[in-house]
């Protein structure tokens, strides 16, 4: 399975470590978020300025990117380099400040490449046009054993876009864009095959990023030789590897059977219509039989699947 250097989701590219799965594919990078300081900081003692200089130094990635516009189901989230042994310690150093006061909880997950994650969701999806801010002030502050010391601060500030969902029902093979309450359209699809591992992930899954042109190998997801396709309007919704993309192969299945290696597949024409107005930030809800379950809090932006009861008890602080 190849890898490639995690990027930072702004609107259309991903914020973790790309897995290749049941679609595969890879997404491009891009730049981590800009700290407020750069460096160690020295403090003064005594009249001087005393060097900071820590055995290890931990590091992060914030998701999403300074000043980008995204869905209502986006959290705020923060991937980190090295293992986070004094969790509590770190959380009491982060803030999340909103324009209208929305309420919400840390929560802390293993990022799918298996590094630590702590996300901030609300309780319910955001409010359109929302506007956040992330102040991480964790200059000076020990990670933990094998984890190191941060040496700055970082912060993050977004808007929330349209009230936007994507509902995808299994059994009647049909993928619904919801828009303010309405249904703007609905289009015929073909999910993953029911009972195995090609199967699509149930729940609730945010759309991660839109990657175009996607090279999606069975190989990468130990399904053989099955298949080597570039794909066109590929829409990440899991790091393991679901989409939702044009599939113009399997037109004989759209809105009759669920016959993919676990994508939601569409028309070209569909495919395109929908890649045209969905965001980074937009939940994709998919209900029906024939899943294997609701991906893990980490997969992806997969917390929506938590009750809020549950999301508030990965908090260190509760």
């Amino acid at each position: 399975m190849r890898r490639i250097r995690r990027p930072l989701l702004i609107l259309t590219t991903a914020a973790a470590a790309v897995v290749l799965s049941a679609c595969s594919g890879s997404s491009p990078a891009a730049a981590d978020a800009a700290p407020t300081s750069s460096g160690p900081k020295a403090s003064p003692a005594a009249g001087r300025a005393k060097p900071f200089h820590p055995d290890r130094v931990n590091r992060l990635t914030l998701a999403p990117g300074k000043g980008t516009t995204v869905g209502v189901g986006q959290p705020v989230s923060i991937v980190f380099d090295h293992p986070v042994r004094n969790k509590a310690a770190v959380e009491r150093h982060l803030s999340v400040t909103t324009s209208n006061g929305t309420a919400g909880s840390w929560g802390w997950v293993t990022d799918h490449d298996g590094r630590d994650r702590v996300d901030w969701r609300p309780r319910t999806y955001w409010k359109a046009g929302t506007k956040v801010r992330l102040d991480a002030r964790l200059d000076r502050v020990n990670s933990g054993a094998r984890g190191g010391w941060f040496v700055r601060d970082y912060t993050t500030s977004f808007t929330v876009g349209r009230s936007q969902v994507v509902r995808v029902d299994l059994d009647s093979k049909r993928l619904t864009l919801v828009r303010d309450g309405r249904a703007l359209r609905s289009v015929p699809v073909s999910a993953g095959t029911p009972g195995g591992v090609k199967a699509s992930w149930g729940g609730t899954s945010v759309l991660m990023a839109k990657e175009g042109t996607v090279n999606m190998r069975s190989e990468s997801v130990g399904l053989g030789d099955a298949y080597d396709k570039m794909v066109d309007y590929s829409m990440r919704l899991t790091w393991s590897g679901m989409y939702a993309h044009a599939a113009p192969w399997n037109a004989a299945y759209f809105g009759n059977t669920n016959h993919s290696s676990g994508c939601i597949g569409m028309s070209d024409a569909d495919a395109s219509w929908l890649y045209a107005r969905v965001r980074a930030g937009d939940p994709f809800e998919v209900t029906g039989s024939g899943s294997k379950g609701a991906p893990a809090a980490g997969n992806g932006y997969g917390e929506w699947n938590l009750s809020w009861a549950d999301w508030q008890a990965r908090s260190a602080l509760a």
